[in-house]
């Protein structure tokens, strides 16, 4: 009996002494997105870019609207009526915001904590990375930070393995592998480009008249006005350096110098750079992704980075890059 009584003793004790059972954490639902939301994602998906998305649709969103009803030959109201809708979660249907588990190369930097506004300054950097993980999540899911913090209340934005809720935009296209042809769909006579100064709108239509990308841009100012003309392709380049020149920016501060402004995705000219056979022009990315569609440029087209990305993968040199008023 004494055995038996030692014996249970020790087993309770040592279920006493066992660190307590955390219970299994369930995998997070997808939220459900408000309307506002709802249309922005299905609009990015759709390849009908309402911009940075914010979850407030606004004149950007509006013209996105518009863009993608004269597509489906619906009224071109601006407004998402319920034939709209139905036709937006066809061409891009599903859940609007989904999980996603922060990865170690989020947060991994390296950042760029603080960015100067003068630009001799920024060139002394040796990059201009993203400010925090929290900017660089966002134009990865094409969103204000703000956004996703509104989604993730208590979120910390700085740890792998972190549980969010984001944005279901479209993926990224791949960059093409070095010395590689371009893809068939990019050859120079497959698509045209079309930027519209009045509508501060980029369109990439195929040879049937097809739109294959709608996006906002910014475009120039009276000082620097859109060159209004035929123009082409020569060239992309991912990731470049911008080579300031301040005799060409009617603004530029008479004690600057040209200077070689270091690569990154708050560069100038963000993280692609389209050459256009315009001297000084092209069509580029931007680090300020909730400016476009809404300031002026000096001349150049700025897209959103991941809407510019978007532009590079679907042309080639050749490409026709046609500016209108």
């Amino acid at each position: 009996m004494g055995v038996i009584v030692h014996v249970i003793f020790l087993v309770l004790a040592a279920i006493a002494a066992a660190p307590p059972q955390t219970p299994a954490q369930p995998a997070p639902k997808a939220a459900v997105a408000s309307p506002g939301l709802d249309l922005q994602v299905r609009l990015d998906r759709a390849g009908f870019s309402p911009g940075e998305i914010d979850g407030r649709p606004g004149m950007v969103t509006r013209k996105a609207v518009a863009a993608f009803q004269r597509s489906r030959k619906l009224s071109a109201t601006g407004r998402a009526d319920a034939a709209t809708l139905a036709a937006l979660a066809e061409v891009a249907p599903g859940d609007t915001v989904v999980a996603y588990q922060v990865t170690a190369e989020d947060v991994a930097g390296p950042f760029t904590e603080h960015l100067p506004e003068d630009m001799m300054e920024r060139a002394k950097l040796p990059a201009l990375n993203y400010t925090s993980a929290l900017e660089g999540l966002g134009e990865r899911f094409h969103a204000s930070p703000a956004l996703l913090r509104a989604l993730n209340p208590g979120a910390q934005f700085t740890t792998a393995g972190e549980a969010l809720q984001v944005p279901h935009v479209r993926a990224l296209p791949e960059p093409p592998a070095k010395g590689a042809a371009p893809a068939k769909d990019a050859a120079p006579g497959s698509v045209t480009v079309t930027v519209s100064k009045n509508e501060r709108a980029l369109t990439v239509t195929d040879q049937s008249g097809r739109v294959l990308l709608y996006a906002p841009v910014t475009v120039g100012s009276t000082n620097d006005p859109l060159p209004i003309g035929d123009w082409k392709v020569t060239g992309v380049q991912r990731n470049p350096a911008f080579f300031y020149n301040p005799d060409l920016f009617w603004d530029a501060d008479p004690s600057h110098a040209k200077a070689k402004i270091p690569a990154g995705p708050n560069n100038p000219v963000g993280l692609v750079w389209v050459d256009l056979s315009r001297p000084h022009y092209g069509l580029h990315g931007a680090p300020e992704p909730a400016n476009i569609g809404r300031t002026e440029s000096h001349g150049c087209v700025r897209l959103t980075n991941w809407d510019a990305l978007h532009v590079a993968a679907l042309v080639a040199p050749g490409t026709p890059v046609l500016f209108r008023p």
